[in-house]
């Protein structure tokens, strides 16, 4: 080694350089705290950097993960391929804060490739009920909405708090918007005799009949008979799913209602059939009948008239039976109340003054004009949509279909479907369908 020194002195230079470089930058850190503190930045910055492009590789794995994801938004035969082991799975784990590695993740929704129709949730509610609707979200969430992520639209006639807003915002992975409901649409129309209402409230509030007696929830009829399906928030959308604060849902959903909908031409869909009370509609049926007798042909070719009357060849001379779908529960098309036929009956009701005068709900204007306008196929009982609203329960009979592999936690004699006071039977005698407990 000396010997070859001798031969080239230029290499004893270069180390003696090196040497005195490496002597000055460390007494240079010894002395100033401010280079050293250079130094730590310089290395934390590019760990940083390092630990950026890591996770970067991890996120860029997961996504090459989430799109082998098939059509039908079920696994393909190349999902998570080749992996077999817990060490196969390691080079595509994420390290945690507190450093652990944690498996891959994904949100439902995002793998979920499936086509959505133009769809959303519309809720009518106050800022008081904020638990009962988060309760109802993380049931419509679990059971169906993770894995599709359609939007929630919140309407109300007050301006939201930012609770309420936080606290729904919570529930889910999805767009969120909120919605105010101007005096157009939740107020007196100018025609309506105001005191006259007043007594109408009254007198029903002496005879104790049931959600009919309050101004507001004459208001909500009102509006929810005519103006949701107007709102701006609204507008986007072609299907909606009406949810209530305080439901619940029992059964998984493992397919998408919308685009059900859509593929078979379906305009309205529900699940609880019911009787709706004498004292508050005493005129809408005699109402209705002049509506049609001025449009006849708004009648439906293959119309659901059998569903509320027992002469449906009579059409609506025999009387109405007071069957209605329950709109607490609605899946249905909004360009169904945006059309002509169905606004036109609207706005006849609505000069008629009987969401004032008497307490014409929603379900059966909407009910009444499902079974004029539409023909029988596009009206659809969600059998498979185990369903409770206070106090009727909706659940499906079949055991080994729906109960027996766990798909909905519901007792099968809870159901109301068979109560006098349903109309599951008038239902069934007139659809297409028929009775799905009949089926083999």
């Amino acid at each position: 080694m000396l010997e070859s020194v001798v031969r080239r002195p230029q290499r004893l230079l270069f180390a003696l350089i090196a040497f005195m470089v490496v002597l000055f930058f460390t007494t240079y850190l010894s002395l100033s705290s401010w280079g050293s503190e250079q130094v730590r930045t310089h290395f934390e910055t590019l760990k940083a950097a390092f630990n950026k492009n890591a996770t970067q590789a991890a996120v860029h794995a997961q996504n090459e993960i989430a799109s082998t994801i098939s059509i039908g938004g079920q696994p393909s035969q190349a999902f998570m391929d080749g992996i077999k082991t817990i060490d196969d799975l390691r080079k595509y784990a994420v390290k945690g804060e507190d450093g652990n590695l944690y498996p891959p993740t994904f949100v439902p929704s995002e793998v979920n490739k499936l086509p959505r129709a133009k769809a959303g949730f519309i809720v009518l509610v106050r800022n008081n009920e904020l638990e009962d609707m988060r309760k109802s979200m993380r049931d419509v969430e679990d059971r169906f909405n993770r894995k599709y992520g359609y939007p929630w639209i919140f309407l109300n006639n007050e301006p939201f708090t930012e609770e309420f807003k936080q606290g729904v915002k919570k529930m889910t992975r999805s767009e969120v918007r909120f919605g105010f409901i101007g005096p157009e649409m939740w107020g007196y129309p100018d025609w309506i005799d105001q005191t006259r209402a007043a007594e109408s409230r009254k007198k029903m509030a002496e005879e104790g009949v049931i959600y009919g007696w309050s101004e507001s929830y004459r208001h909500m009829c009102r509006f929810q008979s005519g103006f949701f399906w107007r709102h701006n928030l609204t507008m986007d959308l072609d299907y909606y799913w009406r949810v209530e604060p305080g439901i619940q849902l029992f059964c998984d959903l493992d397919y998408d209602p919308f685009v059900f909908m859509e593929l078979n031409d379906k305009k309205y869909g529900f699940t609880i059939s019911l009787h709706e009370y004498v004292k508050t509609i005493p005129t809408l049926w005699d109402r209705t009948k002049e509506f049609m007798k001025m449009h006849p042909d708004y009648l439906a070719k293959d119309h659901a008239l059998h569903f509320m009357t027992d002469e449906p060849e009579r059409l609506l001379e025999p009387g109405y039976n007071m069957c209605h779908f329950w709109s607490n529960f609605e899946i249905a098309d909004l360009r169904f109340w945006r059309g002509q036929k169905y606004t036109e009956y609207f706005d006849y009701l609505d000069k008629a003054g009987g969401f004032f005068y008497e307490r014409w709900g929603d379900a059966p204007v909407h009910s009444i004009a499902a079974v004029l306008f539409l023909n029988r196929s596009q009206i659809h009982h969600f059998n498979d949509i185990g369903y409770f609203h206070g106090p009727w329960t909706h659940c499906p009979l079949n055991r080994p279909k729906f109960h027996d592999n766990g798909k909905c936690l519901c007792n099968p004699e809870d159901s109301a479907d068979y109560n006098d006071f349903m109309c599951m039977k008038e239902w069934w005698r007139t659809s297409i369908e028929g009775d799905p407990n009949q089926r083999s």
